[in-house]
């Protein structure tokens, strides 16, 4: 008897191409393992041992993720129950209704206030952060933190053992003087070499348990001022005071537990919380441990579930096939679809022109694609149908949907909706409307970078 799997019975999304194809082969470390032992077997010592450290290479740094492919029709809409009990059933986070929410734009805002926190703090601050650079602003937190811990608060730091590794020396003494617990999250080495491409991407902030930071930004000089030019650059962070904070510090101790071997427990991090406000919002941590990306889900499941109004604002924009059709079916159903991306600011020379690749589908369908011109564009937002918005630090790329330790704020609240509305649209005017003409007519060198960026996309 031949049973039938469910999924068969619905479309798949992003069926891939003969280019998905080859490059997915190509990337593939059996292949190189068998013309490995091929080249061996035909006493081709170079041959063998340049095609065994391809193999090796690949089985190390190719991801295996199980993202969805179906299921991923319009089925319901935004503000409707069933939109809600989807996102909390397909990531396991449940909502928190008792919080109090603020958006801060850029880091004019952002780190006064959270320095402020620091500096408030009764009995413990955290923080995991894959970017920690020595400069100006990363001393600032550095005395802030020594301060604190050398009153009496418990004072925990997980910093990213490659984003952070330029942290300095002089900020690295001011946290050891001042006795705060520092621990680097998976150094590169032999007992690491199986997973040394799964860095923490997660940006957060906790102070007492109640009140916690997320976003976009690390700590670093670039992210002060106000977006003013190409030197600060454009982000968003978000400041949670209620029960939402403890999803949080959740992701903190559960990756200083697997880092040092420390159970972080007690109300001084996980204390009894009084509400704050009655903004409902959902943490939404994701991890490649678990071989699928919750952020990838809830990031499918708004996009699918809009039906009028679609803005994303994001650094890195890289969507796979699947991610490319629901966009464009979401613009087929009438959806007002806008998607602002950095322009020639822009850190990464591959994600910039990966992301240019991809244009041309979009811009057939009639999507509109901006560029920010301003400066380096970072933040990673979406809101949809003016009702529900995501905050948080996961790029729309494969890293970090299969690579990092990623963390995401969902708010079900059309007063924060229409806040982070109103700044996407001063972001658009900022910003310069790529059309499919342009597209087109980009010259050669473009088009050769776009295939390099395209074929290594897997880890950016």
């Amino acid at each position: 008897m031949i049973v039938h799997s469910a999924p068969r019975r619905s479309i798949q999304k992003g069926r891939p191409g003969f280019w998905d194809l080859g490059r997915q082969l190509l990337w593939s470390w059996w292949l190189w393992t068998l013309i490995a032992l091929i080249a061996a077997w035909g006493d081709h010592r170079r041959a063998a041992i340049a095609t065994a450290i391809v193999a090796i290479v690949t089985y190390l740094t190719v991801p295996h993720e199980h993202s969805p492919k179906y299921g991923l029709e319009s089925r319901y809409s935004v503000p409707s129950g069933e939109f809600l009990n989807s996102l909390v059933g397909a990531t396991g986070e449940p909502f928190f209704s008792d919080n109090r929410v603020k958006l801060l734009n850029n880091g004019d805002e952002f780190y006064p206030e959270m320095l402020e926190a620091i500096r408030g703090a009764q009995h413990s601050i955290t923080m995991e952060a894959y970017i920690y650079w020595k400069g100006e602003i990363g001393m600032q937190f550095a005395r802030a933190l020594a301060e604190q811990s050398r009153s009496g608060v418990k004072v925990k730091l997980l910093l990213d053992a490659v984003g952070s590794s330029t942290i300095g020396t002089e900020i690295l003494e001011t946290l050891e003087s001042g006795h705060c617990e520092l621990a680097w999250y998976n150094p590169v080495g032999w007992s690491t070499i199986g997973r040394y491409n799964h860095r923490t991407h997660r940006k957060s902030l906790i102070i007492d348990g109640r009140t916690a930071f997320t976003g976009g930004a690390g700590i670093a000089d670039h992210w002060t001022g106000h977006a003013q030019d190409s030197k600060h650059w454009r982000d968003v962070e978000i400041r949670i005071d209620g029960s939402g904070a403890m999803p949080l510090q959740t992701g903190f101790a559960q990756n200083w537990l697997n880092t040092t071997g420390e159970l972080v427990s007690g109300p001084a991090f996980f204390p009894s919380v009084k509400p704050a406000g009655k903004v409902a919002v959902q943490t939404v941590l994701s991890s490649p441990e678990i071989g699928s990306s919750a952020v990838r889900i809830l990031y499918y499941l708004a996009i699918v579930s809009a039906q009028q109004k679609l803005y994303i604002a994001n650094a890195y924009f890289l969507p796979d096939n699947t991610a490319i059709e629901i966009l464009i079916d979401a613009k087929k159903r009438g959806v007002d679809l806008k998607i602002i991306v950095p322009g020639v600011h822009n850190d990464m020379w591959i994600a910039r022109h990966g992301s240019v690749q991809l244009y041309g589908k979009f811009l057939e369908a009639g999507v509109e694609i901006y560029e920010y011109t301003r400066s380096m564009l970072h933040q990673k937002v979406m809101i949809v149908d003016g009702a529900w918005s995501t905050i948080g630090t996961t790029n729309f790329d494969n890293r970090s949907f299969a690579l990092n330790e990623e963390s995401n704020v969902c708010i079900y609240d059309r007063a924060i909706a229409e806040e982070l509305e109103s700044s996407f649209m001063d972001d658009l005017r900022a910003s310069t409307r790529v059309t499919l003409d342009q597209w087109r007519k980009r010259g050669l060198k473009t088009r050769a970078q776009g295939l390099v960026a395209s074929f290594l996309k897997e880890q950016i």
